[in-house]
């Protein structure tokens, strides 16, 4: 066979097929229970993020590095879980669970690339408590408003260049089997595995991914606590160091929340086989639940947040006032 021949064979087997199914919950009773809960994690997780967004952008005294790489986490909590929760509502409560080619792919691409921001940012903000605790008196002069937002925007440029890649890698790929995507969303393991012709490329993406993008900022803020507390130890004065603690307890709150369960669950799904039901719920909950407490975790646990909502409510009750008695004055000249 000449080599024409053998690439026009290949093209002949490649299938790109027109769309996929998603499987969801598979004999499970009553798992539009689950899906309804899911809708309302997502309307918290609305409420909650575009209040944290807003109290930030109001506040003039929030207008720092720190709360710029906050605002960043919140806005894409609050994108990733529009990625993920109303397609997989429309799916699921409303039978809708065929979803084209190319909707599908974009739809993996969304869901990575916020999940991986979320990765980032929450190491963005372990170099912001690093620099303000190790080096207090420079930590002004290091960590500006410029300086984050030029490592938050290099995070979404690194984040979209490699999701893409490993978009990109899915459409080398030939479906000439199963189209049947064992997942809740058009999952990148569950899609490539589906494959009949060679997806070395999309395994080997999958633990770089993996490597950079959650083992390594895990590892690089676990190395930034370790140098806090060394800084910490350091200092004498209970006073301070409870200060200082203060400022990384919800950090470290938020950390343990998204890293703790997605690595476990990514971990275990490349090393055992897991049930899928078991997986699905597992990962549903790792992606949904964290977006939807980081901000009332923020809200109830820095100290900064709680006095600038309190000075924006008062702020907002005087101009009602205000704007009450101006209505009254104006009644009694007419």
């Amino acid at each position: 066979m000449t080599s024409m021949q053998l690439m026009s064979s290949t093209n002949s087997t490649f299938i790109r097929p027109s769309s996929f199914y998603i499987t969801g919950l598979n004999n499970i009773p009553h798992a539009k229970y689950y899906y309804v809960f899911l809708c309302i994690v997502y309307a918290v997780t609305l409420m909650g993020n575009s209040f944290i967004m807003g109290t930030i952008y109001l506040a003039r005294s929030l207008h720092t590095a720190k709360y710029v790489a906050v605002f960043n986490l919140a806005l894409c909590d609050l994108c990733g879980s529009s990625a993920l929760i109303p397609k997989l509502l429309d799916m699921f409560l409303f039978e809708n669970q065929y979803i084209s080619y190319e909707a599908c792919l974009t739809n993996m691409f969304f869901v990575y690339v916020f999940m991986t921001l979320q990765s980032l940012t929450l190491l963005a903000m372990a170099y912001d408590r690093l620099i303000a605790i190790c080096f207090p008196l420079r930590y002004h002069a290091i960590v500006t408003k410029t300086a984050m937002a030029l490592i938050i925007c290099v995070m979404w440029i690194l984040s979209m260049s490699v999701n893409a890649i490993l978009v990109a890698l899915v459409t080398r790929l030939s479906f000439c089997r199963s189209t049947t995507v064992n997942s809740y969303f058009c999952d990148h393991g569950p899609v490539y595995k589906l494959a009949c012709n060679d997806n070395s490329m999309n395994s080997i993406m999958v633990y770089v991914c993996m490597a950079a993008l959650l083992y390594i900022p895990l590892f690089l803020i676990a190395l930034s606590y370790v140098c806090i507390s060394f800084a910490l130890w350091r200092i004498t004065q209970g006073v301070e160091q409870n200060k200082a603690m203060k400022t990384c307890t919800s950090h470290l709150i938020l950390v343990t929340m998204f890293y703790l369960p997605i690595i476990s669950v990514y971990t275990a799904a490349l090393t055992t086989p897991l049930n899928a039901n078991i997986r699905i719920i597992n990962t549903a909950l790792t992606q949904t639940i964290p977006p939807m407490l980081n901000p009332i975790i923020y809200t109830l646990k820095t100290e900064e947040v709680l006095q600038s909502i309190k000075v924006l409510y008062k702020r907002t009750k005087v101009n009602t006032m205000e704007q009450a008695l101006k209505k009254r004055r104006t009644k009694v000249t007419q």
